[in-house]
């Protein structure tokens, strides 16, 4: 089989990401661990990789990156603990999982605010993710770097049906990750969520604890899902992204100069990122039907009309305040 430019970029860069970076000749003044729960061929891991490769020449090996990727540093609230205590200098993680620190985070998964991913990007680049990392900052006491990466809008499977409304979620076994308003939607749905870490997926999928899952569709194949599921509802239900952070004493510790170098090469690797979604998302579909997945559309407006009828907009609204909210309507679709 032929391999692209593309394929030769991400499979090199993710065996460098599994490995760790190469130990310079001269002793870095900072060696900084990266961690995440994300397989090392993920977008994220591979620019973030790619980044660091860059930062170590840019600084003379003044400093160096290593990445942890697919949870080896611990479970995501495990990580988030140990950036606060500063047993861990920096890592990329999901708004929803900040949430119980820093409400505002889990904004970017309000079900159905976007219309599509332009949207989200003029969002969260723009007021609403400034509100965001204001927040993190303020009440988690974490740096938070200026680009939101991309996980993806986020699609249903399940081992025993397909969904093809609102109706076929009630009483769903379904995981969701870890975080407040992803449990909150797929209740106010009507399903039966459960909160499962990513690297306990697979086996929760394999011996049927659960019987669905969400993710974006890059997730589902690298991940293999296709062996323990065989429908994918294409409910675009959810955006999810990835904030950059760091320890603050660290990051003070670091210096201007160096700040600005680390920050200027994670926005290239963040943008570069989300390039290679479109570029991995156009087959990647295509990738699973061969693998046996069967497809189909979900009736989007049920999902809807369901969650207005749960108060769900409501709910949120007063939750994450009229700041917040505000900053969010710029951009939204018409919610509560």
């Amino acid at each position: 089989m032929p391999v692209t430019r593309q394929g030769f970029v991400l499979g090199t860069a993710a065996t460098f990401a599994t490995i760790g970076i190469i130990t310079p000749a001269r002793a870095a003044d900072f060696e900084l661990k990266y961690g995440h729960d994300l397989p090392a061929e993920h977008p994220i891991n591979v620019r973030s990789v790619e980044a660091f490769g860059r930062i170590r020449k840019a600084t003379n090996g003044r400093v160096n990156f290593k990445s942890f990727p697919t949870s080896q540093l611990g479970s995501d609230p495990s990580m988030i603990a140990q950036l606060r205590s500063g047993a861990l200098e920096s890592l990329a993680m999901p708004g929803a999982f900040l949430n119980q620190i820093a409400p505002l985070a889990s904004i970017e998964n309000l079900a159905y605010a976007y219309p599509n991913r332009e949207t989200v990007f003029k969002a969260m680049d723009g007021d609403l993710g400034t509100v965001v990392r204001d927040d993190i900052q303020t009440k988690g006491g974490m740096v938070v770097l200026e680009k939101i990466w991309e996980n993806g809008f986020r699609e249903i499977t399940s081992s025993i049906k397909p969904i093809h409304n609102v109706a076929d979620l009630a009483g769903l076994k379904i995981r969701v990750s870890p975080g407040e308003i992803r449990v909150d939607t797929f209740k106010s749905l009507g399903a039966s969520p459960t909160p499962i870490a990513l690297s306990e997926l697979y086996t929760s999928l394999q011996t049927h604890v659960i019987d669905a899952q969400e993710n974006p569709l890059l997730l589902i194949d690298q991940q293999k899902f296709y062996e323990v599921q065989k429908y994918v509802s294409m409910s675009d239900h959810i955006w999810s992204g990835y904030w950059t952070l760091f320890n603050q004493d660290v990051w003070n510790k670091l210096g201007k100069g160096l700040q600005d170098v680390i920050s200027r090469e994670m926005i290239k690797a963040v943008l570069d990122a989300r390039n290679d979604n479109v570029i991995l998302n156009r087959s990647v579909r295509d990738k699973l039907a061969r693998r046996g997945m069967k497809f189909n559309d979900v009736d989007k407006g049920s999902f809807k009309a369901k969650l207005v009828e749960a108060k769900y907009y409501e709910r949120w609204r007063d939750k994450f305040g009229p700041k917040a909210w505000a900053a969010l309507e710029k951009y939204a679709n018409k919610l509560a």
